[in-house]
C-alpha cells in the first residue's frame, strides 16, 4: 500500500483537493460531524495529503496526523508547514501516541483498507480519552454490492471479501485494493472495541456541487457512495 500510494502521490493530491467525491461529499460530511472542534486535539488517521487536517485546524482543533506514505507526507508539509505534527506510520502497527492523548480520532476512507479492524480500533480506543469519538469514514457496503453485481458476479452481500479497483485520478491510473464488510460486521467491530454508536449517516453532496458535477451529482445525491460513523469511547 505505501508504495502504491508514492508512486500517485501527486495525482492523489490534486484529484482529492477539489473532486465531487473528496471536496463536496467525504470531507464536508465529516467535518458536519466532528461540529466544534475550537480547543479539541484530534489525530487524523491515514491523513494522506492533509486536507482535512487543514480544515480541521483551520477550525480551531489541535491536530496530529499519521500516514504509512511519506509521498503523501511530503505534500502534507507542503500544505501544512514542517512545524505540523506528522508522522509516517501505519495502521496495522501500534500507534505511536500515548494513552488517552485525543479528544477524537477522524478515520477518513481508510478502514476499507483493512481486513482485521480489531487491532486499529483498539489502538484508536486506548489513545482516545473517556467519552473520546471516533469519527469514521467508510465505501459504502450496499454500493459496493450492487456495483460488484452490475458487473457480473453477484457476490454474497454477507460474506467479507476483497478487490482491487483502478481509478482515473487527475490524469493518471490508480490502483487500489479494498476490503468489504457487511453493516452488521461493522458495527459489530466497533462495539466489541468498546465504543457506542452515538450516529450512523448517509449524507448527501454539497447543494454547491449541483452546478459543477451535473450529472456526478445526480446519481450521487439519489445514492450514497460512503457511510460515516460517530462512536463515543466508552
Amino acid at each position: 500500500m505505501t508504495a502504491a500510494y508514492d508512486e500517485f502521490a501527486s495525482a492523489y493530491t490534486a484529484e482529492n483537493e477539489a473532486s465531487l467525491m473528496n471536496a463536496y461529499y467525504e470531507r464536508p460530511a465529516t467535518l458536519a460531524l466532528a461540529g466544534d472542534v475550537a480547543g479539541r486535539r484530534i489525530l487524523d488517521a491515514g491523513c494522506g495529503s492533509g486536507p482535512l487536517f487543514a480544515q480541521l485546524r483551520a477550525n480551531g482543533a489541535l491536530v496530529s496526523g499519521f500516514d504509512q506514505s511519506p509521498g503523501m507526507l511530503a505534500h502534507a508539509k507542503t500544505l501544512l508547514g514542517e512545524d505540523a505534527d506528522l508522522r509516517v506510520a501505519d495502521l496495522a502497527d501500534p500507534l505511536p501516541y500515548p494513552d488517552a492523548e485525543f479528544d477524537d480520532v477522524v478515520a477518513s476512507l481508510v478502514l476499507h483498507y483493512l481486513r482485521d479492524w480489531d487491532p486499529v480500533l483498539a489502538e484508536f480506543r486506548r489513545v482516545l480519552k473517556p467519552g473520546g469519538r471516533l469519527i469514521a469514514s467508510v465505501n459504502h457496503p450496499m454500493m459496493v454490492n450492487l456495483t460488484h453485481r452490475q458487473e457480473g458476479p453477484r457476490p454474497d452481500y454477507f460474506a467479507q471479501y476483497t478487490w482491487t479497483d483502478e481509478f482515473e485520478l487527475h490524469g493518471e491510473k490508480a490502483r487500489m485494493t479494498f476490503w468489504n464488510k457487511p453493516l452488521h460486521a461493522m458495527t459489530d467491530a466497533f462495539t466489541a472495541a468498546g465504543f457506542r454508536i452515538a450516529v450512523i449517516s448517509e449524507p448527501h453532496p454539497v447543494p454547491a456541487a449541483r452546478e459543477l458535477f451535473p450529472g456526478d451529482f445526480e446519481i450521487l445525491d439519489t445514492f450514497p457512495s460512503f457511510l460515516f460513523f460517530v462512536l463515543e469511547a466508552e
